[in-house]
């Protein structure tokens, strides 16, 4: 029977700890010994950014494939299962697959040290340089200057999403040095899309990008997306499009439909790919709606939600979708790590919600307590408690208010917990 990746990936947890540790040093030591996969990959769109990088690339990738595109893809980190970070040729990979990969980088490897990142993004370069495609997108895990991902000299396009702070402990503490590790993704002449930014870090990126000779569309000022009369309206310098709305919820998406669709348009994709972007585009956990599985069996009138946002952008993300959302009572079941800005993400949320409970993320050895959580959501102005797991909250809240808005939230670990529990 062949050993499954997730058993390979306890192996490599204990050989190759998941720490973070931002140098190119030792993936470039294994690239090379692996033959350089990364100089044979299918054209590279390559997207940094603190929100909106993962739903950029499912937009950008929908609407390639609506033209018959074949399109690798890497995103991070995964939800339910490792295997969603990789994706080929439209095909998550398969699991035998994936195995045999980690192990191949592992032999190679050898007893050199290596984080867990760095080894799976040595295997999913394995992975997109054999298999026939004709796109490669690539999420960057953390950052970009230093992330695993930044190896490819030429990409075709760079896209940077908003720039908010975040992982300060690995990127500075001020929004112009972490738009700095962002803009460490352009490359010399090679055009890049900027998401919207703020003034001060829309200066070091662009600064950046003078400096390379890298041309920017940048939000704003080459193109601009908004909301009106219920279409999406985008136009840049080659006219205007009419829309439909994104189908991932949330006024956030216009921006990143927006950063999706300056892409398409500079690759010289038609208005079908366009609309095919903002209409098929799939990316769980963020602002989706549950409607089948064990959780939604147990409180079959409640309206279950989850999204993985967990940074003060990611709240008020949450808390403008909520504003825009039919009047419901609200109740938010909230788990999230000890290394986030806890209270900036509660503020924005506070007018909206009705009562917080709030879970440790189980299996996560840098959850928040519970308590802690609570606590942060009571000083925020939330009425909270604490629940021993989300089946617990959402049978309390169920039993007071069987038809409330429910939305699990706080982590993208808590949210991967939900979706594996849930089916």
């Amino acid at each position: 029977m062949a050993i499954g990746s997730d058993v390979v990936l306890e192996r490599m947890m204990t050989l190759h700890p998941k720490v973070i540790d931002l140098t190119l040093a030792r993936v470039e030591r294994l690239l090379a010994a692996l033959g350089h996969p990364e100089r044979s990959l299918p054209p590279v769109i390559h997207i940094a950014g603190t929100n909106g990088k993962g739903s950029t690339q499912a937009m950008i990738r929908a609407g390639l494939e609506a033209g018959g595109d074949k399109v690798h893809a890497y995103t991070s980190p995964h939800l339910a299962r490792f295997h969603e970070r990789i994706r080929l040729a439209g095909e998550l990979i398969s699991e035998p697959a994936l195995t045999a990969l980690l192990d191949e980088c592992v032999q190679v490897n050898g007893p050199g040290e290596i984080t867990f990142f760095e080894i799976t993004t040595c295997a999913a370069f394995l992975a997109f340089a054999r298999t026939p495609a004709d796109w490669t997108l690539l999420e960057v895990g953390l950052g970009g200057r230093l992330d695993a991902t930044n190896v490819v000299d030429k990409p075709r396009l760079t896209i940077i999403t908003p720039v908010s702070i975040d992982h300060q402990q690995y990127l500075g503490e001020t929004l112009p040095e972490i738009a700095g590790e962002k803009a460490g993704i352009i490359k010399r002449g090679v055009p890049v899309i900027v998401g919207p930014q703020a003034e001060d870090g829309l200066a070091v990126i662009e600064a950046k990008a003078a400096r390379l000779g890298a041309p920017v569309l940048a939000f704003g000022q080459h193109w601009n997306a908004f909301e009106d009369r219920g279409r999406l309206i985008f136009q840049d310098e080659n006219g205007l499009q009419d829309l439909p709305l994104p189908n991932l919820p949330g006024p956030h998406q216009i921006q990143n439909a927006g950063a999706a669709l300056a892409a398409l348009r500079t690759l010289g994709r038609d208005e079908a790919a366009c609309e095919a972007a903002v209409t098929r585009a799939v990316w769980p956990a963020r602002m989706q709606r549950l409607r089948v599985g064990p959780l939604v069996d147990s409180a079959p009138q409640v309206e279950l939600w989850l999204d993985g946002g967990h940074n003060p952008a990611g709240g008020e993300a949450v808390a403008a979708t909520l504003a825009r959302m039919p009047k419901r009572p609200t109740h938010l079941i909230c788990g999230m790590l000890n290394t986030k800005d806890v209270t900036g993400y509660m503020v924005p949320l506070a007018p909206h919600v009705t009562r917080l409970h709030a879970v440790s993320i189980p299996g996560e050895k840098n959850t928040l307590p519970a308590g802690v959580t609570r606590d942060a959501a009571k000083a925020a102005g939330i009425d909270a408690v604490t629940a021993g797991s989300v089946a617990e909250a959402l049978a309390e809240i169920a039993a007071k208010d069987p038809e409330a808005r429910v939305l699990i939230c706080g982590s993208l670990y808590l949210a991967g917990t939900v979706l594996r529990e849930n089916g």
